[in-house]
C-alpha cells in the first residue's frame, strides 16, 4: 500500500486512458462530439497498449473507472467484467459492431487479445436503448485498425517467465482509396501449476477499408480466434484434475458501410455474425477413477442493422434505425460413470428484432439526448427501453445527467436445460434503471451513479413451482458508487493520472434468503464487487527514443464464496513496462505484479505472481 500512495502523489496515468473530448461512435452509434455526450466515456489507445505489454482487453479494462476484472489466475483462465457492480454478463462486448457475448450475456474475456487494435470505446451507463440486450451496465467496442500511407510490415517477438512466448507479424498500408492491416500472432504458457496448465492462444486478425469516393466508404473485417487451455482445478480452485481441458475456436465477421444522402443525411448499414465452436474434455485421471465428461457446443450470434442519420451544424442529430439479431445454439454432452450414462443435448433458437431511435438536441451551453427501443424477442415477446441525458458548461466547467432503462435476456440454458437442471421457458428478461450525475472541469471528473436490478435470475438446485423448474426471477440488487478521474500533463514528457471508484451494493431481494452462502443473500453485497478500487498510472517519454510508464491497482475488501461466503483482503498489483527505439527496432520490456503479492482476486484460486516479458518489436519501412 505505500508503493500506492507514493503513486498517487507523484505519478499517475498515460496516453493509454483517456476521458475522451474528441469524436465517440459507441456511445450514439454515428461519430458525435465527446462534449455533446451525456454518458461518462472512456478512450484506450492501441497504440499506447502496446506500449505498456498489455496483451488482452481485459488487461486493458483494469484501471478503467467503474471497471473491475476477475480471473481465476492462469493464463486462459475464466476473465469476467464487473461494470458499476452489475453482474458479469451485463456488459455488451462489440468488435467492430460485433456482440462478442454468447446469448444472455456471458462472456470470458481471457481470450480477446488487443491485436491489431486501433482503439477501445468504453460507455458506462445503461445503453440498451441502442445496443438491445446485455448493455445494462455498460458497452465495450473494439476497432480493428485499418491502415494507411506506405506498407508497414512488422514482427514481434517476447518471452518470459512461466514459459510464456508471444509472437506476431503484421502489416498495414494504404491510400486515400483503400486502408488495409493484418495480422497473425500467437502466445503460449506453461501456467501457475506444475502439471496440466498450458495455454495456446492463436489470433488471425484484417481489416480492410474502402471509400471510393468522398460520400461512400465501407469497412470489412475479419477475425479468427484458436485456443484451448488446460486446468487442473476444480470449482473451489484446488489443483486435483491432471487432464482437464477446454478449447474455443471459431470466426468474426463484420461489415459496415456509410454514404452521405446529401448535406445532412447519411444512410449506415452494418452486418455482422460470431461463430464459436466449443469443446471440453474431462476423462478419468487414472484407469481406476470412475467417471468421465465431454461436451461439444456450436453458437452463433448473428446482426444487421440499417441507420439513417439527420445531422445539422452545431452537433444536432436525430438517428432511427432497425436491428435484426439470430441467436443459434447446438450441443451434445455425456457423462459416463460405473452407475450409468447420462447424455444430454440442446438445440436453441431466437431472433429478435429491435427499433430504436435518438435525438441530440444542442442549445446555446446546453444538449439534450432523448431516445427510445422497442424490441420484439420470439422468447419473450415486446420490451421497451429509454434514455434521457442533458449536458451544460459553465465557463470550465462541464455538467451532465442521465437517466436510463436496460435489460438482459436470459441464457439458452437458462432457458432449455433439459439436463442436471430444467431451464424455465418462462423466464423475463433482468431489468436495470439507473441514472447519474457527472461534473467535469479540466482534467478532473466525477461522477455519481445509481442502479436498480430487478427480475435477477436465480438458481435453485431444488426444482421449484408446478413446472418444477430451477431457475426462476425473484432476485433485486441496487449499486451506487462515485467514480473519479484526474488526468494531467505535468510538461511535455510526464502524463499522470489516477482513477478512483468508489461502490456500494446490496442484495434488496432473493428466492432463497435462508442460504447464507448463496449468490443472493439479502443485505449483503453482491459477490466480487470491490467498494474501493485505485488506479495510478504515469508515462513518461525520455529523451527522443525511451518511454516508461508505471501503474498500479489497489483493490479493496469484497465478499466471495467457496465452501462458505467470505471477504477477500485488499490486494495490491504493480506494473512496469518500458521501450527504447533503436531505429527500426524496438526494445520492450514488461513486468507485471513486480512485488508478487499472492493475495486472491478469487476464493480458492492461485493468482498470478510476477510476469517479466522481454523481446521487441522490427518493423521494414519503405
Amino acid at each position: 500500500m505505500n508503493v500506492l500512495l507514493v503513486l498517487a502523489l507523484t505519478v499517475q496515468q498515460p496516453q493509454d486512458t483517456v476521458v475522451l473530448k474528441p469524436v465517440v461512435v459507441t456511445a450514439t452509434r454515428v461519430p458525435v462530439s465527446a462534449d455533446l455526450v451525456a454518458s461518462a466515456v472512456t478512450v484506450l489507445r492501441g497504440s499506447d497498449l502496446v506500449a505498456q505489454g498489455v496483451r488482452t482487453v481485459a488487461e486493458a479494462l483494469e484501471t478503467v473507472p467503474g471497471a473491475h476484472v476477475a480471473e481465476t489466475g492462469s493464463f486462459g483462465g475464466q476473465t469476467s467484467l464487473f461494470m458499476r457492480g452489475g453482474e458479469s454478463d451485463y456488459t455488451k462486448v462489440l468488435l467492430d459492431g460485433v456482440p462478442l457475448n454468447q446469448a444472455g450475456g456471458a462472456i470470458d474475456l481471457a481470450q480477446l487479445t488487443t491485436d491489431n487494435i486501433d482503439r477501445i470505446e468504453i460507455v458506462r451507463g445503461p445503453v440498451s436503448v441502442l445496443y438491445g440486450t446485455d448493455a445494462v451496465t455498460g458497452v465495450v467496442q473494439v476497432f480493428t485498425r485499418t491502415g494507411q500511407g506506405a506498407a508497414h510490415l512488422g514482427a514481434d517477438l517476447r518471452g518470459g517467465t512461466y514459459g510464456s512466448t508471444q509472437g506476431a507479424v503484421d502489416i498495414t498500408g494504404g491510400t486515400t482509396t483503400i486502408g488495409y492491416s493484418a495480422r497473425v500472432s500467437r502466445f503460449s504458457s506453461d501456467g501457475l501449476y506444475p502439471y496440466n496448465n498450458q495455454y495456446r492462444n492463436s489470433v488471425v486478425s484484417a481489416g480492410v477499408r474502402l471509400a471510393p469516393d468522398a460520400r461512400t466508404d465501407a469497412t470489412l473485417t475479419y477475425r479468427y480466434g484458436d485456443d484451448i487451455y488446460h486446468f487442473p482445478t476444480d470449482g473451489f480452485g484446488a489443483p486435483v484434475d491432471s487432464n482437464q481441458r477446454a478449447a474455443e475456436r471459431g470466426p468474426l465477421l463484420s461489415l459496415n458501410a456509410h454514404r452521405a444522402l446529401g448535406q445532412h443525411f447519411d444512410a449506415r448499414v452494418t452486418a455482422g455474425v460470431k461463430e464459436a465452436r466449443l469443446f471440453y474434455n474431462d476423462e478419468p485421471d487414472s484407469p481406476g477413477e470412475d467417471g468421465a465428461f465431454w461436451s461439444r457446443d456450436y453458437v452463433r450470434r448473428a446482426t444487421t442493422s440499417a441507420l439513417l442519420n439527420w445531422h445539422a451544424p452545431g452537433g444536432a442529430s436525430v438517428i432511427g434505425g432497425i436491428e435484426y439479431e439470430d441467436q443459434r445454439q447446438r450441443g451434445t454432452s455425456e457423462f459416463s460413470a460405473s452407475f450409468g450414462t447420462f447424455p444430454d443435448s440442446i438445440r436453441a433458437h431466437r431472433n429478435n428484432t429491435g427499433y430504436f431511435t435518438q435525438a441530440i438536441i444542442p442549445a446555446g451551453r446546453a444538449a439534450v439526448t432523448l431516445g427510445s427501443r422497442l424490441d420484439d424477442n420470439s422468447q419473450f415477446g415486446t420490451h421497451a427501453t429509454y434514455r434521457a441525458g442533458a449536458v451544460y458548461r459553465l465557463d470550465q466547467v462541464r455538467l451532465r445527467g442521465s437517466v436510463g432503462t436496460g435489460y438482459k435476456e436470459p441464457t439458452f440454458f437458462e432457458n432449455f436445460a433439459r439436463g442436471f437442471a430444467k431451464g424455465n421457458f418462462k423466464l423475463k428478461p433482468e431489468r436495470s434503471l439507473s441514472w447519474e450525475v457527472g461534473v467535469e472541469r479540466g482534467a478532473i471528473a466525477v461522477t455519481y451513479f445509481n442502479q436498480r436490478f430487478r427480475d435477477l435470475i436465480e438458481y435453485s438446485p431444488t426444482p421449484v413451482g408446478p413446472d418444477s423448474v430451477n431457475y426462476f426471477n425473484v432476485g433485486a440488487a441496487i449499486a451506487t458508487g462515485i467514480e473519479t478521474s484526474v488526468n494531467k500533463n505535468v510538461g511535455d514528457r510526464v502524463t499522470v493520472s489516477l482513477n478512483y471508484t468508489y461502490l456500494h451494493t446490496r442484495v434488496e431481494k432473493s428466492g432463497s434468503p435462508s442460504n447464507p452462502n448463496g449468490s443472493f443473500v439479502p443485505g449483503k453485497p453482491l459477490l466480487r464487487r470491490p467498494t474501493h478500487t485505485l488506479a495510478p498510472q504515469v508515462v513518461a517519454t525520455l529523451g527522443s527514443r525511451a518511454r516508461v510508464i508505471v501503474g498500479a491497482r489497489w483493490i479493496g475488501k469484497r465478499d466471495d464464496v467457496g465452501a462458505q461466503r467470505v471477504t477477500l483482503r485488499p490486494y495490491t498489483r504493480v506494473n512496469l513496462a518500458g521501450e527504447y527505439a533503436l531505429g527500426s527496432v524496438v526494445l520492450s520490456a514488461s513486468m507485471e505484479n513486480t512485488f508478487n503479492d499472492q493475495a486472491q482476486e478469487i476464493n480458492g484460486f492461485r493468482p498470478r505472481g510476477r510476469v517479466v516479458m522481454l523481446g521487441g518489436r522490427f518493423t521494414i519501412e519503405p
